[in-house]
């Protein structure tokens, strides 16, 4: 019997049976996880021991050390975790994923869970139509679980028999006995394997499944769960291609560890190997070398074992491992001018010292919140733009600035003791607090006019001239109230312009009183398509709302003052 086209299709699509009952488990366990997930990344990584059990639980629960990996390179990109925490947490996922050879070396292939999976189903299903989020994610879960095990029974299914097929066994018996180059050929195999299928436990099921079958012996097995521990750290490193210097660090870390890892093993092999042998048979299991049978258990003590030794000698090496990733990926020049430059070291020993240091960086803040609206300009007199996407791409990423400057500066204003500050420094704290707020809240509405104008951009009308002038007048009166807005941020400041600051305000509100009922007269005429006029509406709302909040934080500022003055009279 021969393996035809359909019988690899039907390997093929087992193999995504197995994925997707993972994917579905996976996906459902975090979601029941939510932020208590989170949490326990923010906590349990204060310290490197910590940070390894962290990672091992939440990729024994998760089971997937891509997913552990890819959220925690999506936290140094928030600015949630340091390189030094994520390096840590990256160590335990690299433990919790060998969970997985377990689960199929000692339940998959010697227990009929399958048997039991739609039984299962019928657990779950009903808790997808639960009111609550918590129980149709319960319910998602218990699905997954049943669908892994039946993905794992097809998969099995369509392994092609050796003995039906000897033709697949020479061809790798061709290449299992070339001595060190047969280990390299199938390490390149493993990764490569784990790059396509972009699941190193799905990669491991195969291997076992193969060397249960007797396709592969126990060495080259084990070679090629070598390679899957290099190719799961492509989907890190993938996941990083977007992010942010600090998160490519976090990836590349993953990538040093576990290639370190490889080398090592490279080096003591055949000695590592027999050691295992040695252990099975005094533990009463037949040889992994004589018994395809044994396989399976001696590749999970081989991935388990290997995994808790690299941990155990690189983990005094994190911060080394921190200085190669810094050198290895610089910080972009338009990172170091977004990164907190005057807190971030730490609190000082005064309070109103530190304040000062917040001050800078709110003025910072107010800077870039003020470049936004060139963007929103560039969108709104170039339809046809060839950087359209590009500008769009831009605004978004300063959006995900300003919640990250928001978070980082109210972080640290939160750890200022306040039975230290004086009833001064108090009112100035409760300022600054609303003004990040308020410039936090300018980068949303900006980054809500790009999103209407994409909407506006994907049909074949346009705004009129006269629309695209409009706008084009309530951006230059925003730029004028930035104007007036970041000179009052200044630290130190001797003269607050909040006349100035309403009078321009004002000419805001009047300028959109005058622009709705002159779009609503032309509405009324059936002159303007229907969809522009709501776009259009919606834009010259948003930029009036966006002025309220610039008056907010001068208003802010010069409030604090007032307060200040008063009590000085006093």
């Amino acid at each position: 019997m021969e393996f035809s086209l359909f019988d690899a299709l039907t390997l093929i699509g087992s193999l995504g049976f197995f994925i997707y009952g993972m994917k579905i488990m996976s996906e459902g366990i975090q979601k029941v996880a939510g932020a208590r997930m989170r949490q326990i990344l923010r906590v349990m990584t204060s310290n490197r021991i910590y940070g390894v059990l962290t990672g091992f639980l939440l990729t024994s629960l998760v089971q997937s050390s891509s997913a552990t990996t890819v959220m925690v390179v999506s936290f140094v990109n928030a600015g949630l975790l340091s390189l030094v925490e994520s390096i840590g947490v990256i160590m335990g996922a690299n433990i919790g994923t060998t969970i997985t050879g377990w689960i199929i070396s000692i339940l998959g292939l010697k227990v009929k869970l399958a048997d039991m999976a739609l039984p299962i189903i019928a657990f779950g299903f009903p808790l997808l139509f639960a009111s609550t989020n918590r129980l149709k994610s319960w319910g998602e879960v218990i699905i997954g679980f049943a669908l892994l095990f039946m993905g794992l029974e097809a998969l099995k299914s369509a392994v092609p028999d050796i003995k039906s097929n000897p033709q697949m066994l020479e061809f790798l018996s061709s290449y299992t006995d070339l001595g060190i180059f047969s280990t390299l050929i199938f390490i390149g195999i493993g990764t490569l394997l784990t790059v396509v299928v972009q699941s190193s436990s799905a990669t491991m099921a195969i291997t076992i499944l193969m060397a249960n079958e007797g396709w592969v012996p126990f060495d080259i097995a084990a070679a090629m769960i070598l390679g899957e521990n290099i190719g799961t750290t492509i989907t890190a490193n993938l996941a990083a291609l977007v992010a942010n210097s600090y998160a490519k660090r976090a990836a590349r870390a993953h990538f040093i560890f576990n290639i370190f890892g490889v080398i090592w093993m490279l080096l003591t092999f055949p000695w590592f190997l027999k050691a295992i042998d040695v252990y099975m048979v005094g533990a009463d299991y037949t040889s992994p070398f004589q018994d395809a049978l044994s396989i399976p258990i001696g590749l999970s003590i081989f991935h388990t074992t290997f995994n808790i030794i690299n941990v155990t000698l690189l983990i005094g090496f994190v911060n080394f491992i921190s200085r190669v990733v810094t050198k290895m990926v610089p910080i972009q020049s338009d990172e170091r001018e977004f990164s907190l430059e005057y807190i971030s070291g730490g609190l000082v020993s005064t309070p109103e010292v530190s304040l000062s240091e917040v001050a800078k960086e709110i003025s910072k803040f107010g800077k870039i919140t003020a470049r936004m609206s060139g963007f929103v300009r560039e969108l709104i007199n170039n339809k046809k733009s060839k950087n359209k996407t590009k500008v769009l791409k831009k605004i978004k990423k300063y959006e995900e600035i300003t919640d990250k400057v928001q978070y980082e500066i109210a972080t640290y204003l939160s750890k200022l003791p306040s039975a230290k500050l004086s009833l001064e420094s108090s009112l100035r704290l409760r300022g600054m607090l609303a003004i990040i707020n308020d410039l936090e809240r300018i980068g949303d509405l900006f980054y809500q006019m790009s999103l209407s104008i994409e909407q506006k951009n994907e049909s074949e009308s346009w705004f009129t001239s006269d629309q695209v002038k409009d706008l084009l007048k309530m951006l230059v009166k925003l730029d004028e109230a930035f104007e007036i807005m970041n000179a009052n941020l200044i630290p130190g400041s001797k003269e607050i312009s909040l006349k100035l600051a309403i009078d321009k305000e004002k000419e805001i509100n009047r300028l959109r009183d005058k622009l709705r009922k002159k779009h609503l007269k032309y509405l009324e005429k059936g002159e303007y398509d229907v969809l522009s006029s709501l776009v259009y509406a919606d834009l010259f709302s948003l930029m009036e709302r966006t002025g309220d909040h610039i008056i907010n934080v001068s208003e802010g500022i010069t409030g604090e003052l007032a307060k200040d003055e008063e009590d000085v009279l006093d």
